[in-house]
C-alpha cells in the first residue's frame, strides 16, 4: 500500500471542517467515526438487520 504523508497541522484540518456547510461537515464526521470504530460499524450492520426482519416501530408507532 503506498503511503502519502501530507504535512498538515491539526488546527488546519479543524479550520477546514469549520468551512464545509453543514450536511458536508455531518458526513465527513459520519465517514470519520465509521473508519475508526469497529463498533460502530457493527452497530449499523445491527441495525440494518433489525430493520430487515422487521424489528423496528415507525416514529407514528412509538409518538403516535
Amino acid at each position: 500500500m503506498l503511503e502519502v504523508k501530507i504535512p498538515i497541522s491539526t488546527d488546519e484540518i479543524i479550520e477546514a471542517v469549520k468551512k464545509m456547510k453543514k450536511h458536508d461537515r455531518e458526513i465527513f464526521i459520519e465517514d470519520l467515526i465509521a473508519m475508526t470504530s469497529p463498533e460502530y460499524l457493527e452497530s449499523i450492520k445491527e441495525a440494518r438487520a433489525e430493520y430487515k426482519a422487521g424489528k423496528t416501530k415507525s416514529h407514528k408507532e412509538i409518538f403516535g
